[in-house]
């Protein structure tokens, strides 16, 4: 699967698990179907203001994309990678 279809698909089950309509979530009806088909891509401020709107963290939001896509990791992995990266990240800036 494509990157924006993860993200529309990951948009739409976590939105859809609040019980909130596409037109809650901070703009048109027709947008938000459009990104949750893939159609139309996402600013990091509209993926901010969306997720927050439907109550996670944007990272929250990023990481069931990514979970979506690549359907061979899981949560543990994903986020245990991030964490390796940014532990390393804070080293190499020391």
């Amino acid at each position: 699967m494509d990157l924006n279809r993860a993200l529309g698909r990951a948009l739409r089950e976590l939105r859809q698990s609040k019980g909130l309509s596409q037109e809650s979530i901070g703009a048109s009806q027709s947008y938000i179907s459009d990104v949750e088909r893939g159609i139309k891509t996402l600013s990091v401020e509209k993926l901010e203001e969306f997720a927050i709107n439907i109550g996670v963290h944007p990272v929250t939001l990023l990481t069931k994309c990514y979970l979506i896509k690549n359907d061979d990791i899981n949560s543990e992995m994903l986020l245990a990678t991030v964490h390796n990266e940014l532990e390393n990240f804070s080293k190499q800036k020391e």
